[in-house]
């Protein structure tokens, strides 16, 4: 029977509730401990699949097909347990269920309310798997107060009190500011985030406090008495270089031995941060570096391509180097006349996926500069379409070459060699869709297996015939210009299983050219580069000694 840790966060957000879980999974890992970690988003939509990533960040997909939040990115990387659907949970799905529960006639006529009805629907969701793993974390999204979360706080409240004491505690993540113009760490906003949780019938066990520097013994005490917890108890969680240094931060403070005397668990078992020690070894210890050019339409916000930075981050690890990453607006190579100005200093170009036409005739402009000037290329989903469009319309020479996502939207002729995809295989069975769909859930999401041209430089990289990636798109390269593309030069390397789906283009006769259709930056792990990273990574290192 799992033990339960719920993680919440009071003051302000975005102070790393979602790193302290996953670094908190990490170090129980480190001590032998099973972990699954889940996220409880207190916002009315269904999943993030419709948010714009400006509004929250990169839409993080798991191998069974749910869109989910960022943070189950961070789960992942740092505990390598995959993420599954049943690992997050917002508003939107808990009374878009009850309702359709309500609709079928299952609550037998009742009032339907809040409590318990809205209440025991969270709840079930958090028994969900509680046989699998020694510990189950859950963090609670939003803040201590906020009048959408109240349901989950209640929820948390009731589970603990059904469960057998001490199955169950809670970790309370706050802001210690520090008031440069009085030279004082001021103690007071988290001492009234304690008050409001414990108003709900929550009191913290653990204290993590987000402060730019180490706790002194007096305010540590200080929070300790006010806040009822143990002084041993709260926690420091400092700025740090890296995110990968977390779990050896919280490590030195007594995170994760905190949370073990909170289970009364004694002795704990002696953790293991060998794997942390060598990935930190690696980042602060380069042997070089490489710039790399990312080029999206999303790039005022890094939170939008989040797993794709930490990806390039793991794949120089991988190769010893520092990588430095420079976000690039698609926008701008549309109206520069000559980008090679803006390309030439970077020892390698990425272009990340997107919806929409904005930006993309800027990214099919770098990838032709990539092909033409022999620089290392990586298109990932709509990169790998821009970089096939830009083939047909300067190998293939259809120079109307277009997607049928933004083409011919003026009603000028296009040949469309990506087109909407209506129908596609999933586990033996026929998907299918319309462009009238509701656009939530709809696209060709998860993992899907790919099969891989023997002698390619994909399978060279991968060491496989055969892979599983995740997808998230609606949009496909036309299968019957591939005669026409591999006479050209550009081969296509990884197929569908039925071979009419096109997974991954290389070009042979190229440093590094290769786009994929699929997700490779959802699986990549610090301690476990995805080998597309590393390779491509290893092939920036080989430019940037050309220059």
């Amino acid at each position: 029977m799992a033990r339960f840790v719920f993680i919440t966060g009071g003051v302000v957000s975005s102070l790393g509730k979602g790193l302290a879980s996953a670094a908190l999974g990490a170090l129980l890992q480190a001590r032998g401990y099973s972990v699954r970690l889940r996220k409880l988003d207190p916002y009315l939509n269904v999943d993030p699949g419709t948010m714009s990533p400006y509004e929250h960040g990169e839409v993080f997909v798991t191998d069974d097909g749910a869109e989910t939040d960022l943070d189950l990115g961070h789960y992942e990387r740092f505990t390598g347990v995959a993420a599954r659907r049943t690992d997050s949970i917002s508003s939107g799905r808990i009374y878009q269920n009850v309702l359709d529960r309500e609709r079928r006639g299952d609550y037998l006529g009742k009032t339907i309310q809040v409590i318990p009805h809205v209440t025991d629907e969270i709840k079930d969701f958090i028994r969900i798997g509680e046989d699998e793993v020694d510990f189950m974390l859950c963090e609670i999204g939003g803040t201590v107060g906020d009048i959408e979360g109240l349901p989950f706080f209640e929820a948390i409240r009731q589970f603990a009190q059904e469960k057998p004491r001490g199955q169950c505690i809670f970790v309370h993540l706050t802001l210690l500011p520090f008031i440069a113009a009085s030279g004082e760490l001021k103690t007071k906003p988290t001492q009234h985030s304690v008050k409001e949780l414990r108003a709900i019938g929550l009191a913290p066990d653990v204290l993590v406090c987000r402060a730019e520097g180490p706790i002194p013994a007096r305010e540590r005490e200080k929070l300790a008495l006010f806040c009822n917890v143990r002084p041993e108890a709260v926690v420091a969680a400092q700025d740090l270089k890296s995110i990968y240094e977390a779990p050896l931060a919280y490590h030195r403070e007594g995170l994760d031995q905190a949370v073990l005397d909170a289970f009364m668990i004694s002795p704990a078992p002696r953790p293991n941060l060998a794997r942390w020690e060598d990935v930190i070894d690696r980042i602060h210890n380069p042997e070089g570096e490489v710039r790399v050019a990312i080029v999206g339409k999303y790039t005022q916000l890094e939170d939008a391509y989040k797993s794709i930075a930490e990806a390039l981050v793991h794949g120089g690890i991988a190769n010893r180097v520092r990588v430095r990453s420079d976000w690039l607006e698609a926008e701008l190579f549309e109206r520069e006349e000559d980008i090679a100005a803006l390309l030439e200093p970077y020892d390698a170009i990425l272009v990340p996926g997107g919806f929409g036409e904005r930006g993309t005739e800027g990214k099919i402009r770098a990838a032709e500069f990539a092909r033409t000037r022999k620089v290392p290329y990586f298109g990932i989903c709509l990169g790998m379409q821009m970089a096939v469009i830009e083939g047909a319309r300067n190998l293939l020479d259809l120079r109307d070459a277009g997607s049928e996502e933004f083409a011919g939207g003026d009603g000028q002729p296009f040949t469309p060699v990506v087109y909407y995809l209506k129908e596609w295989m999933k586990a033996g069975l026929a998907v299918r869709r319309s462009a009238e769909d509701a656009k939530g859930g709809t696209m060709r999401l998860g993992a899907y297996t790919a099969r891989l041209v023997e002698g390619s430089q994909v399978a060279g990289i991968y060491g496989a015939l055969e892979i599983s990636e995740r997808h998230r798109h609606r949009y496909e390269v036309d299968i019957k210009y591939r005669d026409r593309f591999e006479a050209s030069g550009v081969c296509l390397s990884g197929l569908s299983p039925d071979g009419r789906l096109p997974e991954i283009i290389e070009i042979p006769d190229h440093p590094w050219y290769i786009g994929v259709q699929f997700h490779p930056e959802l699986k990549s792990k610090p301690f476990e580069p995805h080998p597309l990273f590393a390779d491509f990574i290893r092939a920036a290192v080989e430019q940037s000694r050309l220059v």
